[in-house]
């Protein structure tokens, strides 16, 4: 084991400290300019309308007619330039076995070695989960060093911030299983690398389509939050008045009854990962992490029963 993941590190390390330092540089300068270029978003919102349903896509709440400074805060962990740098490690990585193997004609070597696939498996996960903590703790290091320098009440408290990443390394781990289960039944890596891209892809239209159309959209408006409450409530802040009346303790996304509203965003993986809503509420996302951890669990034990079972023919 120790031989395999040797061999992993000097394969990957200089793909994950470029990865780790652009998601750190990344992250810093979000941090610093986010807040003032977001200031002047209504600006934008009034000459190009189909911005705000692509935040509100990515936020999954409605970021009202400005941008407060919680939302530009929540923005930076939904920006499609950090979740683009950290699915493009996970493709790269879990498209490495047996795919990867395959494409480079090293796939017979690999299996020739006194191991067992469930080994060479594990060894592929465990550099998985490493590589992936560095990575993501390189950008949240790179985020705390920046907001030193904004004022107070535009930093969050860490422990939310720290929530937020938990569930981006959820949302990490989901993505990844799924990325083993497609590589594993593969015998290209492009062929592997196309489809995980393309499910990423249908799964933020998902969430886009859905600001316009849902018809899975529960029916049930009784204890439903009206959309304009919600904006306005969003606008005023958290723990205002009016705010805590329009939506006394509720999360954006449920109702006053508490039960989670489903509609045809629950299809996207994105639906899972809301940063917005855990630094308004200060609440850990104890259903979406379970459930992104859930399907984590599922989809790598299938690539790894897969994996063990299949044939693999080089020739």
């Amino acid at each position: 084991m120790r031989g395999l993941l040797a061999k992993i590190f000097c394969e990957v390390r200089w793909s994950v400290f470029w990865f780790a330092s652009g998601l750190f540089l990344i992250m810093g300068l979000l941090t610093a300019l986010l807040p003032k270029v977001l200031g002047d978003i209504h600006r934008v919102f009034e000459k190009l309308s189909f911005v705000k349903p692509l935040l509100t896509a990515l936020l999954g709440v409605d970021p009202g007619d400005q941008m407060t400074s919680t939302m530009s805060q929540a923005f930076l962990w939904v920006h499609p330039t950090v979740l683009t740098l950290m699915w493009a490690h996970e493709v790269m990585y879990c498209s490495r076995l047996p795919a990867g193997e395959v494409d480079r004609g090293t796939i017979d070597f690999l299996l020739g070695l006194p191991v067992s696939r469930w080994k060479l498996f594990i060894a592929e996960t465990i550099g998985w989960l490493i590589s992936g903590l560095v990575i993501l703790a390189s950008g949240y290091l790179g985020h705390l060093l920046a907001s030193v320098y904004l004022q107070p009440e535009m930093r969050p408290p860490v422990l939310v911030t720290s929530f937020v990443m938990i569930n981006l390394y959820a949302l990490y781990l989901a993505v990844g299983g799924f990325a083993f289960l497609i590589s594993s039944v593969s015998d290209r890596r492009g062929r592997a690398v196309g489809v995980i891209f393309a499910v990423l892809l249908i799964s933020f239209l998902i969430n886009f389509v859905a600001q316009f159309w849902d018809p899975l959209k529960s029916s049930g408006s009784v204890a439903a939050v009206p959309e304009g409450e919600t904006a306005i409530a969003d606008r005023l802040g958290a723990g205002s008045p009016v705010s805590e009346l329009l939506m006394p303790g509720q999360p954006r996304g449920q109702n006053r009854d508490g039960d989670a509203s489903w509609g045809l965003s629950t299809l996207g993986v994105l639906d899972h990962y809301r940063p917005a809503i855990i630094i308004q509420t200060g609440q850990f996302p104890w259903h979406d992490a379970g459930l992104l951890l859930g399907i984590a669990v599922v989809t790598w034990t299938a690539a790894g029963i897969c994996l063990r079972r299949r044939s693999i023919c080089t020739v």
